[in-house]
């Protein structure tokens, strides 16, 4: 391992001028629940996700961190059926997983006493509130306190990822530094990732078949799903999408075929944006789940945020991905040496 504690320059190319600290967190939480259920039994305290060197991995930093992916799956997925059991089992696995090796990272290197400036805690959190939960600050502190996490206990966590990104990068230091068409390439790559998604508009197509019919009692949730199911093979078997719209859809845009233009990403709920701005255009998603019933959508233009030029603060990022890349064989070898050697105990 390299002990070297030339940090400085290392710190500024990894996280913009952080210090090291290492310190742990303490919080708790049931797995998560679809927003329309409630637990039925006493709720979990002091609930243990796993176990790193003796150091707790908290159940609620789990479902903090699935909770933005567990959404998402609830709304691509109406029915939950098996292929949401298997990308949310895998998705819950990765959390998991990423943390333990946090532990493993920050025990290495905890002798360092360091710690991270406060401004660039705040600075990374308002970035992830800005891409999982479009800058909508109410309901990222929303699913915080579903999830029983304080502020206190998420800056922790965020504080501890810019550390362990800031460990990794010093570990391979004496990797040979990313050339200028290396660094060109990757930003090309990743440029659209790097925007500012509040900027994002779209223009979109879109039939709602709402999960109870007033004008039929005996319509229920169920019966309403397999409405939007027939409605979308038709779409796949080639029917007229406008037509289809002014037919089934039961909003205010039926009568124009569905049609929604220039919608910003704000005005959309954050999963639903996540779905259908990765959806490509002209391509059809659906049905979707949303609190009223469920949604068939098709981009028409998708109008993305700018991204931000190749300045200094921009290229250090990128030279820093370029890095990741060239020395990930390295870092799995190392991360799997640490793994074996490592006391880790996962709770069901």
């Amino acid at each position: 391992m390299n002990s070297r504690l030339g940090f400085a320059p290392i710190l500024a190319m990894a996280i913009s001028g952080a210090i090291f600290s290492g310190s742990g967190i303490s919080a708790q939480v049931a797995p998560p629940q679809p927003p329309q259920q409630r637990p039925s039994g006493p709720i979990e305290v002091n609930g243990i996700a796993a176990k790193v060197n003796g150091r707790v991995i908290t159940k609620n930093q789990v479902s903090f961190m699935l909770a933005p992916v567990y959404a998402q799956l609830v709304t691509q997925f109406p029915r939950r059926g098996p292929q949401f059991e298997t990308k949310f089992k895998e998705s819950k696995s990765k959390i998991i997983q990423e943390l333990i090796d946090r532990q493993i990272i920050l025990d290495e290197f905890k002798q360092l006493g360091a710690f991270i400036k406060p401004n660039l805690i705040d600075e990374e959190i308002k970035r992830q509130m800005r891409e999982l939960y479009n800058g909508d600050e109410a309901k990222f502190r929303q699913e915080l306190k579903n999830s029983r996490l304080t502020m206190e206990g998420y800056r922790e966590m965020t504080r501890e990822k810019m550390v362990v990104q800031a460990m990794r990068a010093q570990q391979f230091a004496d990797a040979p530094p990313p050339l200028p068409n290396e660094i060109q390439k990757e930003y090309d790559e990743i440029k659209l990732t790097l925007r500012d998604v509040s900027k994002d508009k779209i223009t979109f197509q879109k039939i709602f078949i709402p999960a109870s019919d007033p004008q039929n009692p005996l319509n229920t949730p169920e019966t309403q799903l397999a409405v939007a199911e027939d409605v979308a093979k038709q779409i796949s078997d080639g029917k007229d999408f406008t037509e289809l719209a002014k037919q089934f859809s039961k909003d205010a845009f039926a009568a124009d075929g569905g049609i929604q233009k220039d919608v910003p990403r704000a005005d959309l709920s954050p999963e639903f944006a996540s779905i259908v701005f990765e959806t490509p255009v002209g391509k059809v998603a659906g049905p979707l789940l949303d609190p009223q019933g469920f949604t068939i959508v098709k981009p028409i233009t998708i109008d993305f945020g700018p991204s931000p030029p190749l300045d200094n603060e921009v290229r250090q990022m990128v030279e820093q991905q370029v890095s990741r890349k060239k020395t990930s064989a390295q870092y799995e070898h190392w991360i799997e040496s640490k793994r074996k050697r490592a006391m880790v105990v996962i709770n069901p």
